[in-house]
């Protein structure tokens, strides 16, 4: 027969247990494979990188102009493309489908900059100013996510909160300012992946937004933070509908500093970390790790929980719109209760 006490306990076990199913990432199945290592000291803070397939394109954090870095498949640098323009902290980089380099220069530790900006860099060497300007104070941002439209979306680097997602309001002016306006957030969880920098807490290392990507065809979007990386689906291009959804996680354990994430046409998945000698990595296929097709009722980015759950999860939901996790616990505390129950009154007849 079981006691109140037992079944108090078995109660509390399940409740710890459900809890963690529900708010415990879910990791994929992906190993990184080292593609190469960045032995050029010109791109020891490497902070932003593309690829284009045959070609891989790297910046680093850091300089008193524009620089990009061509390199192969064996991370030798093949040319340079750079601009006189002195940027300020370039923090990522995106590639759009004309070749068109876009360097976000969006990072701001000391939260003391009146404007971040973007430089569209062609490669030929000329560029292009865009100068931005939050709705509410500074932030410092190291992801860029470009749709398939062209559209800029910046995702901010928050070591006690949620990371913020900002769009322009309209279309960017040259030099501008042009205003941004948040459209979304996202709670990013704590997970037990090695790595990050040892001057900042592993915990907080595991939740800062430190690079952004979408895939060549718009329908994958791929944000990293010092240890991790999550992918989400966006079937239909839309960003912020993507953040919305439960995304993917993809462990990338052991990189000291890892800042770059970028997506090969093919959905390879490229990351890296500043310091020379440290590898490019690829991960084959991750694009496909994500489901095509978007899910009915997701939620909105603003309420959105980067918990890396690709299963039932804090942001999922049976037909009546109910959590699932929610509805098993009180299934299970159901049961033990009937059992609970019936032992009692089995104690009483005797």
């Amino acid at each position: 027969m079981i006691g109140e006490k037992r079944v108090r306990k078995a109660m509390a076990s399940v409740i710890g247990a459900m809890a963690l199913l529900a708010f415990t990432p879910l990791a994929a199945q992906a190993d990184p494979v080292e593609r190469c290592k960045l032995n050029v000291k010109s791109i020891g803070e490497l902070s932003g990188l593309a690829s284009d397939g045959s070609k891989m394109y790297a910046t680093n954090d850091g300089g008193t102009k524009l620089t990009v870095s061509v390199l192969n498949k064996e991370c030798k640098v093949e040319a340079t493309i750079t601009n006189k323009t002195d940027p300020f902290d370039v923090e990522d980089m995106a590639r759009t489908k004309d070749g068109t380099l876009w360097l976000a220069d969006t990072g701001d530790n000391g939260k003391k900059r009146e404007t971040v900006a973007l430089h569209a860099l062609t490669p030929d060497g000329k560029s292009t100013l865009y100068r931005l300007s939050y709705p509410d104070g500074q932030h410092d941002a190291e992801a860029l996510l470009m749709d398939k439209n062209g559209v800029p979306f910046l995702v901010t680097k928050e070591p006690f909160g949620p990371a913020q997602v900002f769009k322009p309001e309209g279309t960017l002016a040259s030099p501008g300012p042009t205003k941004l306006a948040k459209v979304g957030a996202l709670d990013f969880k704590t997970t037990d992946t090695p790595g990050g920098p040892t001057s900042v807490p592993h915990a907080i290392s595991t939740i800062l937004v430190t690079g952004g990507a979408v895939s060549a065809d718009g329908t994958v979007v791929a944000l990293r933070t010092y240890t991790d990386a999550y992918l989400y689906s966006a079937p239909d291009g839309d960003i912020v509908a993507a953040l919305g959804r439960e995304p993917v996680r993809v462990p990338l354990p052991n990189e000291p500093q890892g800042e770059t994430i970028a997506f090969e046409p093919d959905g390879t998945l490229l990351t890296g970390s500043e310091g020379v000698g440290q590898p490019i990595r690829a991960i084959a296929g991750a694009a496909a790790m994500v489901a095509p097709k978007p899910q009915a009722g997701g939620n909105p980015a603003a309420a959105g929980s980067a918990g890396g759950a690709n299963a039932a999860g804090p942001g999922t939901s049976d037909d009546s719109g109910f959590p699932t996790w929610a509805a098993v616990v009180i299934g299970v505390l159901v049961v033990l209760g009937g059992v609970a129950f019936m032992g009692r009154g089995r104690k009483r007849a005797r």
